[in-house]
């Protein structure tokens, strides 16, 4: 089976807790704490593992929450190759109180020097195993460039890798423009690309087909939330309709959506079927409690609800 990598620029050690409301100024007794690590391509890593797939995580990494991060992913079993960086690694947190909603508060984490920049993407391309599917997630750190992930489609292309792109804003327009292999926006970045409404199927299809049609990427992966997801390639398209699940936490689906994927597709799964992998696993996750992500067991039941359907 081929090998995948994933690259996650800004990660995290994601805290998550539950109390029975949020009130300013007041003490909060907080229950259900645990810790996980995350970040876009390690909650990709995470996933990809427990489904039984090959899968090295690449993330920079300092100071005493960097330490833990590693402990955790490796506790996981989750092979990684990691970057050290001066700067200390951040921390998030989300909060979700007993009316079922949740507050999420995201840090904007270390700066990283240009040599530091440099050594991630100096990891990947030294690698001794080429991975089929080098896979990039989650917003870059301060310090990065506007064009750090182009670079790195130059790289992963130079190794006969495929890139697959889950980010947003000016990062994400110069990766289009350098071109990558899938592209994942969810609905709201798409229409920050396109300025347009996008309010029905026919309108989201044009517009991923004009990324297609400028090299922009080969596939788009357009995740839609609680409406499913629609796949699209030059002369094919698949639209999956969304589960009715109510969700216990948002966190990590659209990772788990794409780490289920591409490690379909990394099995040589049809397209179509990537996506029925996708919407279980991103539903799967709505399943989890906090920052636990998608089950294997519940990604495999939820893949026989899936309906995909040819547009």
């Amino acid at each position: 089976m081929p090998a995948i990598a994933t690259l996650t620029m800004n990660p995290a050690i994601d805290v998550s807790a539950s109390v029975a409301r949020l009130r300013p100024e007041s003490k909060l007794r907080c229950k259900d704490e645990r810790r996980d690590p995350g970040g876009g391509g390690v909650n990709m890593a995470r996933v990809i593992t427990r489904l039984g797939g090959e899968v090295t995580a690449v993330f920079p990494a300092g100071g005493f929450v960097g330490g833990l991060l590693s402990h955790l992913v490796q506790a996981e079993g989750v092979r990684s190759l990691v970057v050290p960086i001066r700067g200390d690694t951040r921390e998030d947190f989300s909060v979700r109180d007993d009316v079922g909603e949740q507050f999420r508060f995201v840090f904007s984490g270390p700066t990283l020097s240009r040599d530091e920049l440099a050594a991630c993407l100096q990891a990947l391309a030294e690698m001794p195993r080429k991975p089929a599917f080098t896979c990039a997630s989650g917003s870059l750190p301060p310090g990065a460039p506007d064009d750090f992930y182009a670079s790195l489609a130059r790289t992963v292309r130079a190794h006969d890798s495929r890139l697959v792109l889950d980010t947003s804003g000016p990062a994400l327009r110069a990766a289009l423009d350098e071109g990558v292999y899938l592209v994942k926006p969810n609905l709201r970045e798409l229409r920050e690309l396109t300025g347009e409404g996008l309010g029905d199927t026919a309108s989201r299809l044009t517009a991923c087909r004009a990324l297609i049609g400028r090299a922009a990427a080969e596939v788009v992966a357009l995740t839609l939330g609680p409406e499913g997801a629609l796949l699209v390639t030059a002369d094919q398209a698949w639209l999956a309709a969304g589960l009715p699940i109510k969700p216990l936490s948002t966190v990590g689906a659209g990772d788990s959506f794409l780490a289920a994927l591409v490690l379909a597709l990394s099995r040589d799964a049809g397209l179509n079927e990537a996506l029925r992998q996708g919407v279980a696993a991103g539903s799967a996750a709505l399943l989890a409690d906090g920052t636990e992500l998608a089950l294997p067991e519940d990604v495999r039941r939820l893949a026989a609800e899936v309906v995909v359907e040819a547009i």
